[in-house]
């Protein structure tokens, strides 16, 4: 089907026919990650159906990947709806490009399709049992990196559970990705909030350490104002899966999941897989209809595929983390193929 290679950090997927009808540039996650999952998949799916080769870049900073397609230098790549959001307002990261400019070029963002990539979760060892969730008082609790959208998901998480703020009731341990397991593992927190996508192999590297339990948010908290309210916040999404569906993609593992009914709800992680406004109409067009018909290569190609949470239907906005809090438009190359295929598109999401 294709050729795999890593050169120079560069994921180039040459297809073994010389009949691709383009050459897309595209910058994704580290392997293992969802959205590095769902590029790699595209890309075979692209390259099957004859419409595109994809070059891609593993182990991008999605912060800059949102901006350079927004600049119209990079074609493709997935984006924490979070992104688009603050550049539009010239904010957090993009504090340098200011209001003005960034409004510009969000306005330049369009997105193709949407994943919830990841979910929010409270784990611990079971050889340090927390005994209520809901009181962490005095507990260390790894809660993201030192900065950006998964620390702030992750203090929003231990704000509902226990209405504790960071250093207010909890010492929050931050540190970067990489650290993350090497830090919970060596005892450095008792407590860790972090959105994973399912199965993720980051639970089951510190389960190898021990037994640990993992919980998902109560449903009183959820349907709470303050839950509501972190639902709908920029950058997230409703997210629940079947329990039985949750614990069966940790079998085998010492892991323990714990909810209050039958269903593992939280708030994902909302994301788009977004391209310049300027791409071609008819390009656009040909990847989104080689996307919805690659899905059962999406869903059955990996144990993560069928969590993925990706759109294959109708597309309504509010349950991809869009039309409200974030405005992003989709390419109307996309909506075509959506609409072709039967499904229905909000109007929020027209240009």
């Amino acid at each position: 089907m294709f050729k795999q290679t890593l050169m120079g950090g560069v994921l180039a997927l040459a297809p073994m026919l010389a009949s691709a009808q383009a050459t897309l540039t595209a910058e994704t996650t580290t392997p293992g990650s969802t959205p590095h999952y769902i590029d790699s998949t595209l890309a075979a799916v692209l390259d099957s159906a004859g419409v595109a080769t994809m070059q891609i870049t593993e182990g991008a900073t999605l912060t800059n990947s949102v901006l350079a397609v927004a600049e119209g230098r990079l074609d493709m790549a997935p984006a924490p709806l979070i992104l688009p959001f603050l550049l539009s307002r010239g904010i957090g990261p993009y504090a340098g490009v200011g209001p003005e400019r960034g409004a510009e070029l969000a306005s330049n963002i369009r997105a193709i399709f949407f994943n919830a990539g990841s979910a929010q979760m409270l784990g611990y060892y079971n050889s340090n049992p927390v005994e209520d969730i809901r009181d962490l008082t005095g507990k260390r609790i790894w809660n993201g990196p030192p900065r950006g959208a998964a620390l702030t998901s992750g203090r929003a998480m231990i704000q509902l559970l226990s209405g504790l703020k960071d250093g207010e009731g909890y010492e929050g341990i931050q540190t970067d990705w990489p650290d993350t397991v090497p830090t919970i593992t060596g005892g450095g927190a008792d407590v860790w909030t972090i959105p994973e996508g399912l199965p993720s192999g980051r639970q089951i590297a510190i389960a190898s350490a021990g037994g640990i339990t993992i919980h998902d948010v109560p449903s009183d908290l959820l349907a709470s104002e303050l839950g509501q309210q972190i639902v709908a916040a920029p950058g997230h999404a409703p997210y629940s899966v079947p329990v039985e569906d949750f614990r069966a993609a940790y079998a085998g593992n010492d892991i323990t999941v714990v909810t209050d009914d039958d269903t593992f709800d939280s708030f994902a992680t909302a994301f788009g897989q977004i391209v310049p406004a300027g791409l071609d109409e008819d390009l656009v067009y040909q990847i989104t209809k080689a996307y919805l018909g690659g899905e059962d290569r999406f869903i059955t190609g990996s144990p993560r595929g069928p969590f993925a949470r990706m759109s294959f239907g109708d597309i309504d906005g509010t349950s991809q983390g869009a039309c409200g809090a974030v405005q992003i438009k989709m390419h109307p190359g996309a909506i075509r193929a959506f609409e072709e295929a039967g499904y229905s598109i909000a109007d929020c999401l027209r240009p």
